[in-house]
């Protein structure tokens, strides 16, 4: 949240049929359509100098006044007993190899409650005796992420000291990331890097773009393994490493190029596939983060690890 209160916006005729927690959202940078939803019920938000409510359409021409912040309990994960395929560990490090499904972290909105439930951070806190404290209490450990219907290896920290140095490996770009990838169409080239800068979508705030100006710069490299011809489409299976780690990175990238990737419905892929006589649909999206590499922050060994297609990866291609 801004540190400095109050905050004043007035509406625009642009602005008409808008909701006003929608408004708030795409006008504060980095506070969520929750939060603002939580100062609309602390009636911390006025709208022509009386407490507004979020569903509220805006006309246009309106004066918003936002009085201040709501003061929230310090938030920390909660240990839970959830089975982890661990692929490599020792004293310093741990790599996971994450499901589809599952988030690595609680966001900054979540409570003790179901929000809160089923997360990476949840099993690492039952399974290892001691994390990181770097990340704070909601994100012990947690070095770098994956988003929660992307499967694949992450390299998680056991101390302070290995969290500064996988994450300064990470800031020089040292540690080597390799995706696998199933995307509508066939690329046109064999190979290719995009490389343009992502931002988070004014409008729709989960999801980023390539499209605004300004952003952070965002590196991917893909190369065509396979390219499918099937009763359902076109579709090519990439090899993709990422030289930046941006929200959304390769799914924003490979939406940019008019090749999304399956399942992604949020950059848009279909929800379902259908050929003449069937339908089939996967309800994740067809990213794997399959290979890992770094040094180890102690030794200064290379750790190099590959992680398989899961099953339900494997049998969708079958499918096709």
């Amino acid at each position: 949240m801004p540190s400095t209160f109050p905050l004043h916006f007035t509406t625009t005729p642009q602005d008409e049929g808008q909701r006003l927690d929608h408004f708030l959202a795409a006008q504060i940078t980095n506070v969520s359509r929750a939060r603002i939803q939580d100062l609309i019920k602390a009636e911390k938000i006025l709208l022509d100098g009386a407490p507004a409510k979020a569903s509220l359409k805006l006309r246009g021409g309106e004066n918003i006044t936002v009085l201040g912040a709501v003061p929230r309990p310090p938030l920390r994960a909660i240990a839970e007993e959830i089975p982890l395929d661990i692929v490599y560990e020792d004293a310093d490090v741990a790599v996971i190899n994450k499901p589809a499904g599952m988030m690595v972290h609680a966001g900054a909105g979540a409570t003790e409650n179901l929000r809160n439930r089923g997360t990476l951070v949840n099993a690492l806190l039952h399974h290892f005796a001691s994390l990181s404290g770097v990340g704070g209490e909601l994100r012990p450990g947690i070095v770098h992420r994956l988003d929660k219907e992307t499967s694949g290896l992450i390299v998680v920290a056991k101390t302070d000291e290995s969290h500064t140095s996988l994450a300064a490996q990470f800031a020089n770009r040292e540690v080597k990331k390799t995706y696998l990838a199933l995307v509508h169409g066939w690329a046109k080239q064999d190979r290719g890097t995009i490389s343009q800068n992502i931002s988070r979508d004014r409008v729709r705030r989960t999801r980023m773009t390539t499209r605004l100006a300004g952003g952070r710069e965002a590196v991917t490299h893909y190369r065509v393994l396979r390219r499918l011809e099937s009763a359902f489409g076109k579709f090519s299976l990439l090899e993709v490493k990422i030289d930046t780690g941006r929200t959304h990175q390769i799914r924003v990238h490979m939406a940019s190029l008019g090749h999304p990737i399956v399942g992604d419905t949020t950059y848009g892929a279909p929800r379902q596939l259908r050929s003449k006589s069937a339908a089939i649909s996967l309800p994740r999206n067809f990213l794997h983060a399959a290979e890992l590499e770094f040094r180890h922050p102690h030794t200064g060994q290379k750790i190099a690890l590959t992680s398989e297609l899961p099953d339900d990866l494997k049998a969708f291609l079958g499918n096709l």
